[in-house]
């Protein structure tokens, strides 16, 4: 039996009360209660998500008139946090328990988001306050999220890993098909600052939902710890861990074509196709719907073909979505084009991660989990920042479409040698801890 399944407490009505296609197996995760709690947090957190992913871009796109330039830099603030401060926050998070640092990181990106709406009210809002905001946000999500993929390896059992981020993506994919759409409306309505508030309360109902949560967490103190020594031991396992090292590389250039034709996406749907805020949300649904499919299936294929060649296949989705974009017509088939794009990001991006995080994870000793979590971030990362610029300095001095040429080729000749790496290519199973 497992030991965090809750017998003292009768399932929910939500549990009792459903369509025969929607019965869970004897041995689904969802009926352990604490990961079921975890779950729920996950989904109504990424209902918020939804929000915040069309307001802040809309925001600096729309209402401050923001370059691509500028958009790059946005981006890139949120991005440096993780280069400046994930190895210490590693060190730290194998000190403390993880799940508090989750939840006061959730309330905290609560209040940032809500501050965005009191500026734009005293009429105090400007790009350099949005600066701000993403970096702040960067920094929080430097150690919470971080915590937060420890605290699944608590909860979950290390041969189920895939199956539980592919469950979590799942979560994820409810919130993008009806998030985008709504997300759109209320930004037509009340305007982008102010519907981060949508965000910020869905935020503080995830916090009510993780606080409390039984968890087991076995923390090991050391009478001799130091903390440059851990920093360095922690960097040490991952580098001279081939296997870790490889994924570090590969996922590192994804994120550099992933932010380069990212920080375009939202101007060449605004100014090139023409789209109001309603318009981009609706297209946003397509983000949802890849997630969907990859999600479900991705545990299947991950099974079929292996970790490593489906890590492979998402890089080479990815690619194909951003390139066929740079070549669409300012048209319906271009409203199609950038739907499509957005569907292959999210498809290949569920397959990249949930095969990505699980076999990081199931690589690593206990004792080692927050400091390999935060060095691997950090080095998949360090790309991404010049990534965002790049895309930014390119949309603004040569066109929009020279951006996602860019992520696409790039990321296609990423799917080419990661097929060619032996690493990559021959990870058919998750491996075991490293002693």
């Amino acid at each position: 039996m497992n030991p965090h399944q809750d017998q003292s407490h009768p399932s929910p009505w939500w549990l009792k009360w459903r369509p025969r296609w929607l019965a869970l197996g004897a041995n689904d995760l969802l009926r352990d209660a604490v990961y079921r709690r975890l779950w729920l947090s996950i989904l109504i957190s990424s209902f918020g998500a939804q929000v915040t992913m069309l307001a802040i871009p809309l925001t600096a796109a729309v209402l401050l008139q923001a370059t691509p330039s500028q958009m790059g830099m946005l981006t890139s603030m949120e991005i440096l946090p993780f280069v400046l401060l994930s190895l210490p926050s590693g060190v730290w998070l194998d000190r403390v328990h993880k799940l508090p640092v989750y939840v006061i990181g959730e309330g905290i990106v609560a209040l940032v988001l809500a501050s965005v709406p009191l500026c734009w009210a005293l009429d105090l809002l400007t790009m350099q306050f949005m600066y701000g905001v993403s970096f702040a946000i960067g920094c929080v999500f430097v150690t919470s999220g971080t915590a937060a993929q420890i605290v699944l390896t608590q909860v979950v059992s290390r041969e189920r890993l895939v199956e539980a981020h592919a469950k979590n993506a799942l979560a994820s994919s409810g919130a993008e098909v009806a998030g985008p759409g709504v997300a759109g409306v209320l930004i037509k309505m009340v305007g982008a600052p102010l519907a981060l508030l949508a965000d910020a309360v869905l935020l503080l109902i995830s916090v009510s939902i993780l606080r409390g949560l039984h968890v087991v967490e076995n923390l090991t103190p050391r009478q001799d710890t130091h903390f440059w020594r851990d920093l360095k031991e922690g960097l040490r396992f991952v580098v001279r861990h081939r296997l870790l090292l490889s994924l570090a590389t590969a996922v590192g250039l994804w994120q550099m074509c992933h932010q380069s034709a990212m920080v375009v996406q939202i101007l060449f749907a605004t100014r090139e196709l023409g789209l109001n805020e309603h318009q981009v949300g609706l297209c946003y649904v397509g983000l949802g719907a890849g997630t969907i499919l990859a999600s479900t299936l991705g545990n299947r294929i991950s099974r079929h073909i292996g970790p490593g060649p489906c890590l492979v296949l998402g890089f080479a989705i990815c690619g194909f979505g951003w390139l066929q974009l740079a070549f669409a017509p300012v048209n319906a088939w271009g409203v199609a084009s950038f739907v499509a794009m957005l569907l292959c990001f999210s498809s290949g991006a569920v397959l990249i991660f949930i095969n990505f995080l699980a076999v990081r994870q199931a690589a690593t000793p206990e004792h080692l989990l927050g400091r390999m979590t935060s060095t691997m971030r950090w080095l998949i990362l360090i790309p991404a920042g010049p990534g965002a610029l790049l895309g930014g300095y390119m949309g603004e001095h040569l066109g929009l479409r020279y951006s996602l040429g860019f992520g696409g080729i790039a990321c296609l000749l990423l799917a080419v040698w990661a097929w060619r790496h032996p690493v990559i290519r021959n990870i058919r199973q998750l491996p075991q801890p490293e002693s």
